[in-house]
């Protein structure tokens, strides 16, 4: 069973949001860093860039596949995640601690579409 985390908010496309006042930091799930294998490479947009919530933002490659990366908020980079970079197997090692980018968000409603821990956990069973 992929590690779930309480109190982070979660879409089905296996992207976490963690909300830390007015901004969110997204990466993808454990569940989605299992299903990938190992990930050799992170693609992220530019500080700056705007983000839409259902919308593509990047991707993740791995050896087996490659998969988008879908923006579960909608808002502007502030950060990416530059250590993903050169080490994007952080991903692999704890997929919630290396989130990929950090947003400034539009409007926290985008949040209340996205499932809290135990929805995701249910959703992840199926």
């Amino acid at each position: 069973m992929a590690k779930v985390i309480e109190g982070l908010y979660y879409s089905e496309s296996h992207e976490f949001v963690r909300v830390e006042g007015d901004f969110g930091f997204v990466g993808i799930t454990d569940y989605a860093q299992n299903a990938l294998g190992n990930v050799v490479y992170v693609d992220m947009p530019e500080v700056d860039d705007e983000v839409t919530a259902g919308e593509e933002f990047g991707a993740v490659e791995s050896v087996k596949a490659a998969s988008d990366l879908i923006s579960p908020v909608s808002g502007t980079v502030v950060e990416i995640n530059e250590a993903l970079e050169d080490q994007p197997e952080l991903i692999n090692q704890d997929a919630f601690e290396n989130w990929i980018i950090k947003v400034k968000l539009n409007d926290k409603s985008d949040l209340d579409s996205l499932m809290d821990a135990k929805a995701y956990a249910a959703f992840c069973e199926k």
